[in-house]
């Protein structure tokens, strides 16, 4: 397994409230007019998985594994052509102060390694970067 981890992020809220925008994936509806459309398209999701289609690579969906309340939520890919597993993690530092970090662990076979790390990184990062700035 390979691990993409972002940088740890700051979220000027509490963690309850981020926690229950990030554990509920309807509430995607906030980022979707932030998502490029020439990358990402057929964007779908309920309360416990997502999916949408990147190109060049298809369909991807993510599906809720666990929730921790407060702390993570944790998500596995059930259709993707490199198995993922993502959770995201929150701790609280102070009133109105909590870090977020997103971890990806891929299976990644050492011929595609090469290839697809850096756009993996580029993705865990712009992911963290969205989820910081949503309005919780």
């Amino acid at each position: 397994m390979t691990e993409f981890v972002s940088e740890v992020k700051t979220i000027p809220r509490n963690d309850d409230r981020i926690f229950a925008v990030l554990s509920d994936l309807s509430n995607l509806e906030q980022v979707k007019d932030r998502i490029p459309q020439d990358k990402i398209s057929e964007f779908e999701f309920d309360s416990d998985s997502c999916s949408f289609v990147v190109q060049p690579v298809g369909k991807i969906t993510f599906q809720v594994v666990e929730r921790e309340p407060n702390k993570t939520v944790k998500f596995t890919t059930t259709n993707s052509p490199v198995p993922l597993f993502l959770w995201v993690q929150l701790k609280q530092v102070a009133e109105n102060d909590t870090k977020m970090k997103i971890t990806v662990r891929a299976d990644i076979n050492s011929f595609l390694k090469p290839m697809v790390s850096k756009p993996l990184q580029d993705a865990v990062d712009k992911i963290s970067t969205v989820l910081a700035s949503l309005p919780y």
